[in-house]
């Protein structure tokens, strides 16, 4: 059972490590355009009408950090890199012309998309801090089960970025599609985000495991000893009993 925690921890170790690479081929879309990162964007869509489309390229997709086009199926003409870029297509565009009217006169995209953007910062944060502290999962227990809540807060925020990802692109594709245009979502950021999410819940579950591995050893051991003691104890006390009443004996002899 010894061998089992490092073992254990190992395998969740390699896992978090897979999950927290996943996660920055999604992060790093928009500033990278090397394959896979280059390939990652959570919604394309035409443009068509849209005069404020032009500095991006038609079609145009969002990504992580910024705006791009599309060239030779990658990410291109990335413009804008900002953080918590939000999916807000008048705002984008600068323009409320041929916008689909599901986006207009509405924050509930703005926010859907920012609060996605610091979900997914906090949870990369906190996979992070548990793949430090994975390594005192390797040898006790208690380092098992601290790494396992900090993998269990990331799955946690992680589970919150996919499923707001998912609302908002879904939503959006929907309303692009249903003003004339051809719009999609992105396979690689929806693979790589809920591949994460399984990533840190199959780690949290092993960390768990790994830290209640050979937690009733200590126990048995204790209650061995204890009675090995009490045999001893009464093997003793019979041995004084049976030389006392040699003795007694032997006076009124």
């Amino acid at each position: 059972m010894a061998i089992s925690r490092p073992i254990l921890g190992l395998i969740a170790l390699i896992i978090l490590a897979g999950g927290i690479v996943l996660q920055f081929f999604v992060i790093l879309s928009g500033v990278v355009e090397t394959s896979p990162v280059g390939n990652t964007y959570f919604l394309q869509t035409t443009t068509n009408g849209i005069s404020g489309s032009r500095e991006f390229g038609n079609p145009t997709r969002w990504t992580f950090l910024a705006l791009c086009g599309e060239e030779n199926g990658r990410n291109g003409n990335c413009r804008g890199s900002q953080a918590a870029l939000p999916f807000d297509p008048p705002r984008n565009f600068g323009t409320e012309q041929n916008i689909p009217e599901k986006f207009m006169n509405t924050t509930k995209f703005f926010y859907l998309s920012r609060f996605m953007w610091a979900f997914y910062i906090i949870a990369l944060f906190f996979a992070v801090v548990a793949f430090f502290t994975s390594v005192l999962a390797l040898c006790f227990r208690l380092g098992a089960y601290l790494t396992g809540l900090n993998v269990g807060i990331a799955l946690f925020f992680q589970a919150l970025t996919a499923s707001l990802m998912t609302a908002w692109t879904v939503i959006g594709r929907n309303a692009f599609r249903s003003a004339g245009q051809e719009a999609r979502i992105g396979t690689y950021a929806y693979g790589f985000t809920w591949g994460a999410f399984a990533c840190f819940l199959i780690a949290t579950v092993l960390f768990c495991v790994g830290g209640s591995v050979g937690k009733n050893e200590p126990s048995r051991n204790a209650k061995k000893s204890y009675f090995g003691r009490k045999r001893s104890t009464r093997s003793r006390g019979s041995f004084i009993d049976n030389e006392s009443q040699r003795r007694v004996k032997d006076e009124y002899e």
